[in-house]
């Protein structure tokens, strides 16, 4: 990494010309001056994506990264195009659809929702979520189609991450590099799109004409230095920290109550994923969002392992070991990891980057669930916490039927919330999960006239009285309380039949008066014209 820094200092300073944008096709150099060039954010795409803030020549940080990167595209493209170079895989990408396999908004909501919403129908909701729902196996897509879905899977959600962090940062200078990017129009067209996308026009992708070359430049430009201070010590240990204890996230059942319960981050895992802000009862303001959620696990799996179901992919996940297919530091640098800028031996460098086939059969389905378990859930886990520290919010709870009181996706979240956030952001599952938008729509009733309901008070205690943990209340009601529950169900049932009936009553009476009313006028109308 201190290689890289120095290639992309070097040229940067030195050549130019050397940086560009790309933009709908359009390629346009930018000129950097020397005097103002930093600070500014290195996102060097390999295998996995080190993303780096630059402050000087030979002064630099390792902010984070993301396991999601080209080793994982040229994986999983191995595995599902059969494609033998990354070179290929990107030619496929060019004659490619991704909307054979993609799910948008449109899909989901409908025109008249998007538009009620202020969202562009066309908007990617999830990748690779009409696999989920179609009856086709891998054989009968495109090669051309699944390479066009995975990279632009991919490459949106390094330019989001990347956002994230250049805006914790407060940076608006975001340069890309990697052998990865190739100087591929479509990953470059893509990367650019999605930042202008989530900055909103405030930040803007710039990509270098060697970057490929960054580290070659750089070593080559230290060879005979003596020096060897290009990361001083307390980012080092800063770094490092990152694997320090963090404090327990249990709460107790007494903490959630309506006067500290606000403000909180709610993150809908379903086939895409939302971030949705709540400040108060009926406040709440939708953040930000992904394309890699629930749909395109399960979309994914059923390409790669067959499986018919989310149930069956996570029952395959348990026994299986994601580090069959998934890249570790220490497969990379040797036993010892990277310990310079703090990443252990065990950190998974780049999810499926161990693939080196592409034949499936040579692969065990449960490795390959296990590591798409593995790579989404730290995917989310890290762009909530970006997106809660933005926010100032400590809280987040985590809903959605793609959770299902999964222990192993609830760990795994936890893990990755915990390791980010080095132990500041409370992760929290909700018992009830796959039903919120149930009970919300429920509540909606209150609209409607029919409140106070007895029930109210009781179901916000069960949802909200504790963090689910994976263990489930087991002593059954006695025959007494069972009694008893039937009995207050038994009057709410009465009393909500008597307003009903009431109800009914009233609506007779004003569709009696509309008649009376229609008539009158149809006199009046009449009499004008005699």
């Amino acid at each position: 990494m201190d290689s890289v820094v120095s290639g992309a200092n070097f040229l940067l300073q030195n050549v130019p010309g050397a940086a560009f944008t790309h933009m709908k096709g359009k390629r346009n150099s930018i000129d950097i001056s020397p005097d103002n060039m930093f600070p500014y954010l290195l996102v060097n795409i390999g295998s996995g994506v080190s993303i780096l803030k630059v402050t000087g020549n030979r002064k630099f940080e390792r902010v984070t990264g993301t396991h999601i990167g080209g080793g994982t595209m040229f994986g999983l493209a191995k595995l599902l195009t059969g494609c033998k170079s990354y070179d290929e895989f990107l030619q496929l990408s060019q004659k490619g659809d991704n909307f054979v396999l993609d799910l948008v908004v449109k899909d989901i909501c409908g025109e008249l929702v998007c538009q009620k919403q202020g969202l562009s129908t066309s908007t990617l909701a999830s990748s690779f979520g009409k696999v989920i729902t179609s009856m086709k196996k891998l054989a009968d897509y495109k090669p051309e189609d699944l390479a066009s879905a995975l990279l632009s899977a991919f490459t949106y959600n390094i330019a989001q991450i990347s956002f994230l962090v250049a805006s914790l940062l407060g940076l608006r200078r975001v340069f890309f590099g990697g052998s990865y990017i190739r100087g591929h129009k479509s990953t470059m067209d893509n990367i650019s799109y999605a930042l202008n996308f989530w900055s909103e026009s405030q930040m803007q992708a710039s990509f270098l004409q060697h970057e490929g070359y960054l580290g070659a430049l750089g070593a080559l430009m230290s060879y005979g230095d003596p020096r060897n201070e290009n990361l001083n010590p307390e980012e080092s240990q800063e770094e490092n920290s990152h694997e320090a204890a963090a404090p327990s996230d249990v709460t107790s059942a007494d903490e959630h109550n309506d006067g500290n319960i606000f403000p909180y981050l709610l993150v809908n895992i379903g086939s895409g994923v939302s971030m949705i802000e709540v400040i108060g009862k009926g406040k709440f303001e939708r953040i930000i969002g992904s394309h890699l959620g629930g749909g395109t696990i399960l979309g994914l799996a059923r390409l790669l392992t067959g499986c018919s179901s989310y149930e069956e992919f996570l029952e395959l996940s348990r026994s299986g070991d994601n580090l069959a297919v998934d890249l570790t530091v220490g497969d990379i640098y040797g036993e010892r990891g990277y310990p310079k800028i703090g990443l252990p031996a065990s950190t998974t460098a780049a999810s499926f980057g161990k693939v080196s086939s592409g034949k499936l059969s040579e692969y065990k389905a449960e490795d390959l669930a296990a590591a798409l378990l593995n790579s989404f859930t730290y995917n989310i886990g890290q762009i909530a916490y970006f997106v809660a520290n933005l926010s100032g919010l400590k809280r987040i709870f985590f809903r959605g039927a793609y959770v299902c009181g999964h222990e192993k996706t609830m760990d795994k979240i936890s893990r990755s919330l915990k390791y980010w956030s080095k132990g500041e952001v409370q992760t929290t599952f909700l018992c009830h999960e796959g039903f919120l938008g149930t009970l919300g729509a429920f509540w909606s009733y209150e609209n409607m006239g029919i409140d106070g309901l007895e029930s109210q008070e009781v179901i916000r205690e069960v949802l909200l009285g504790a963090p689910h943990t994976g263990q489930f209340p087991s002593s059954p009601l006695t025959h007494e309380q069972d009694n008893g529950g039937n009995t207050a169900a038994e009057a709410e049932v009465e009393r909500l039949r008597h307003d009903n009936t009431v109800l009914k009553s009233e609506l007779e009476r004003l569709q009696r008066e509309n008649a009376e009313l229609k008539a009158k006028l149809v006199k009046s109308g009449e009499a004008a014209t005699m």
